[in-house]
């Protein structure tokens, strides 16, 4: 078994890969703390358009977010098979919606692709980059800072007081 010597190490970093209506997204692995089996949110009226509801996580409330509807890919139909990724932004845990996890991998820098500026402004907002993986598949790499936070106009989840 080789290691690998301190640059290469440093040109990569991880992400966990998931999928959403059939599309294939990835996010830091530094953000998530767990990937549970579904269960069923607790609906919360005038919550926004994209939170499915809360709940209880070993006696804390979290809010789950639908990402695939926040990302306009149209509204999870949970089943048994889909899977809440628990992430931890700021000092918030909120669970994500996902169809399924299917990898963590490690990425090197070049395969890390800028969003091409055809696909216009707000999905470059919410979608930082491309990355290239070898077997050809693309996973597109979500800023859950700002799908989730966001103005209260794009129905953000995550409240900002005073910040700018």
């Amino acid at each position: 078994m080789s290691e690998m010597s301190p640059a290469s190490t440093l040109a990569r970093y991880e992400v966990v890969a998931f999928r959403l209506a059939e599309q294939d997204f990835c996010i830091d692995i530094n953000v998530v703390r767990e990937i549970r089996g579904w269960s069923p949110p607790t609906v919360l009226p005038n919550a926004p358009f994209h939170v499915k509801g809360v709940i209880n996580l070993r006696g804390a409330v979290v809010p789950v977010v639908d990402l695939a509807k926040r990302l306009g890919l149209g509204d999870t139909k949970p089943t048994d098979r889909n899977v809440i990724i628990i992430v931890m932004l700021g000092k918030q845990t909120i669970g994500l919606v996902a169809d399924v996890v299917s990898d963590i991998l490690a990425i090197a820098e070049e395969q890390i692709k800028p969003v091409p500026e055809i696909a216009g402004e707000q999905a470059r907002e919410l979608v930082t980059n491309v990355i290239t993986l070898d077997d050809g598949r693309m996973l597109r790499k979500v800023d859950l800072s700002r799908v989730l936070a966001g103005p209260q106009a794009h129905g953000g989840l995550i409240r900002t007081s005073g910040v700018t």
